[in-house]
């Protein structure tokens, strides 16, 4: 619908949150009396009514007048309202919220009857109609239709952008070949005179402009790249909604549960901020609300029965979400006094079912049925709370765990897998895969040598601030079964956290972090434990989410298998010598050689790396081939003959481009050939995966 055409789209949307505001608020002061909540309240009231007036929702306006009545005479009260007058707080409160909650989702007006089927209608009196007691206020509305389909746009814009950034990549790297192709006719025209030289200078000049425009094309997609990769994690992050929103409906069944117990109960949530899908809190949300209030009513003793068993007079219902892994969990517990074991084994004794042990007992709770209410009420008796909780187990492929101590309390807990969940991540490398890890698992990243990597991989063990941590290259856990691609082995370590201690797990390089938002994996797809869930990167492909809990039993358990896993370990890869004349490239060449993994040696001529290469063994040469002395072609052709450097596979890596140059390189005895100006870091790695002799 058009802005212009929908008046109250904005204030839907600060309605519900004022009115969530107020709802919270009031349960606040019922159990915080006192000046400074009667502020808060009147504060958001008062914004409530003056927006309502606003927008003409006189209703809500009204109903919101009366609500700050009630408060105004207590502003400075330290004592609080009376039970009466919090009870008519919230039933205003339960008013404004459903009044609000109609504007949300508007349902079409009825066609108006016709005036003689009016006069012909029974008057029905008010006691004939059916009195439905509300439901509490707080559970989560839906977004308004409005703020969804935005997402929505963004979402797609952002796709859309994306997709568009290809033909900007191509021309990227049509400016470097471009630029390429002016340097080898600069090269051409190099021993030419008079009208050459400045034909020379020309393309001199043409291909710098041309180079210097294509590195900072490529900077700036680089850039946008990032960016556009951060911006749409956050988007699709915003469609996940926070535990929190549910705790305040939670909140307000305790304490309508409480009062029409005359019990003293207080109520206590944990994991506000933990997001994920409205899929999984919804049902989760109105599982619970059976739940907690079967904690007020069968599990916290009246005030005089906790004061005799040496408890407070105020019982507590503790709610909390926590992400584990690739698992949401949702708990309760009370302080109470437990299940009351010996009613429910004569309960189901008395509908002739087998209950001798106290999981046989708890199990049939569990499925529905047995209650120990004397009779029905408003909020317990009918034995229905847990069979909701179990069915919404059901729905959401999870699990229910019921434990209970007599005198104690008990505790109720769900455990659903995770459908989205937004997280920032660790970019790993490891065999060619990409994978993160989540970064609030990750407690240090240690940069491994050749030789520490060794010795970790033999040992099994990783020595960290004084703690010998258990280690497992990444890729056997990966590839637990299968043959372990061919890397050049953990470069870096991370050390993961898991809340039971650290665990090492080495990886060939860390590419750097990420926001992202993990899926879980399609059913057919296969995995491993250590694989939690997949998000999707910036070219729309699949990237694997690591699962720390998952890691961790996994290296323990190749740890108590004997300290080293399944899989042999590859032999580490000998160093690489590179051979440039320019500082520049040396450096360039070693930074990526050495990130992912290898250990490297240099030289600044073919002289000087023959001398090297006599001293010390090496596992791959990498040269150019146009140096001063002897050139790259001499060099590989000279190793080649040498009986001792025979066996070291070499690769060239020239700004030549030429057909013929390929020929000769690959006559002299290179194993690979690497254009400069088509440069691609993740091709000359897999050539050096590839070729590296091992030691």
């Amino acid at each position: 619908m058009p802005e212009n055409r929908d008046p109250l789209r904005y204030f839907r949307i600060e309605a519900q949150e004022l009115v969530e505001q107020i709802s919270s608020g009031v349960l606040d002061l019922d159990q915080r009396p006192g000046p400074e909540p009667v502020a808060r309240l009147l504060r958001v009231a008062h914004t409530l009514k003056g927006a309502a007036r606003v927008v003409k929702q006189k209703e809500i306006a009204d109903r919101t007048h009366e609500f700050e009545e009630i408060l105004v005479p207590y502003r400075d009260d330290p004592a609080g309202l009376a039970g009466e007058q919090m009870r008519e707080l919230l039933r205003l409160n339960d008013e404004i919220s459903a009044q609000v909650a109609a504007l949300t989702q508007p349902a079409p007006a009825p066609a108006p009857l016709p005036a003689p089927v009016l006069e012909a209608l029974p008057e029905t009196p008010p006691e004939a109609l059916p009195e439905t007691p509300p439901e509490p206020i707080g559970v989560e509305p839906p977004a308004p239709r409005s703020a969804t389909a935005d997402l929505d746009e963004l979402l797609d814009a952002i796709t859309e952008t994306t997709a568009r950034m290809a033909p900007l990549r191509a021309g990227s790297h049509m400016v470097e070949r471009l630029h390429h192709t002016a340097e080898t006719l600069a090269d051409q025209l190099r021993g030419g005179r008079t009208a050459a030289a400045v034909t020379h200078a020309s393309a001199r000049r043409l291909a710098g402009e041309l180079g210097t425009t294509g590195r900072r094309l490529s900077d700036a997609l680089d850039q946008i790249e990032r960016e556009l990769d951060d911006v749409r994690a956050k988007a699709e992050s915003l469609r996940l909604v926070p535990a929190g929103s549910i705790f305040t409906a939670l909140r307000r069944a305790v304490r309508d549960a409480a009062d029409s117990e005359g019990k003293q109960v207080r109520f206590v949530a944990h994991g506000a901020d933990v997001r994920m899908g409205s899929h999984l809190l919804g049902p989760a949300s109105a599982a619970f609300l059976h739940v907690v209030r079967n904690a007020v009513v069968h599990g916290v003793e009246p005030a005089a029965e906790r004061l005799a068993a040496g408890k407070p007079a105020e019982g507590t219902v503790t709610f909390e979400v926590e992400r584990k892994g690739r698992y949401a969990t949702f708990c309760c517990v009370d302080d109470g006094r437990g299940f009351d074991m010996v009613a429910l084994r004569q309960k189901a004794h008395a509908r002739g079912l087998p209950a001798s042990g106290e999981a046989e007992v708890l199990d049939l709770v569990l499925h529905g049925g047995l209650s120990t209410s004397a009779a029905v009420t408003e909020v317990s008796g009918r034995a229905i709370g847990m069979d909701v909780l179990r069915d919404v187990a059901t729905q959401l492929r999870g699990e229910v765990k019921i434990r209970s101590t007599p005198g104690t309390g008990s505790v109720v807990e769900l455990i659903v897998p995770l459908a989205l969940l937004s997280m920032t991540g660790l970019l790993v490398e490891t065999g060619g895969t990409v994978a993160s890890l989540p970064l609030d698992a990750v407690r240090a990243c240690v940069r491994l040598s050749a030789t520490e990597a060794a010795t970790a991989a033999a040992t099994g063990k990783l020595v960290y601030q004084d703690t010998a941590a258990p280690f497992r290259p990444l890729a056997e856990s990966l590839y637990t079964g299968q043959p372990v691609p061919d890397t050049a082995g953990p470069g870096a370590a991370v050390l993961v956290d898991t809340g039971d201690g650290l665990v090492a797990v080495g990886v060939d390089r860390l590419c750097g972090t990420h926001a992202l938002v993990a899926r879980p994996l399609p059913e057919l797809a296969p995995s491993t434990p250590v694989i939690g869930s997949v998000s999707v990167d910036g070219d729309g492909n699949p990237r694997l989410v690591l699962d720390p809990s998952g890691l961790a039993r996994e290296i323990l358990r190749a740890e108590s298998a004997g300290g080293r896993p399944a899989v042999a370990t590859a032999a580490p890869p000998l160093p690489i010598l590179v051979v440039d004349d320019s500082l520049t490239t040396r450096m360039l060449e070693r930074s990526i050689l050495e990130s992912a993994g290898y250990e490297v040696d240099l030289a600044a001529s073919a002289e000087e790396a023959l001398d090297q290469a006599r001293t010390r063994r090496y596992g791959l040469f990498l040269t150019d081939i146009d140096m001063p002395g002897i050139d790259g072609f001499t060099f590989v052709e000279r190793t080649r003959a040498d009986p001792d450097l025979a066996g070291v596979p070499a690769i060239l890596v020239s700004s030549r481009a030429s057909a013929a140059d390929r020929e000769r390189g690959m006559r002299a005895g290179a194993s690979a050939y690497v254009v400069k100006g088509e440069f691609d870091q993740e091709e000359l790695l897999a050539h050096i995966r590839r070729l590296v002799v091992r030691a």
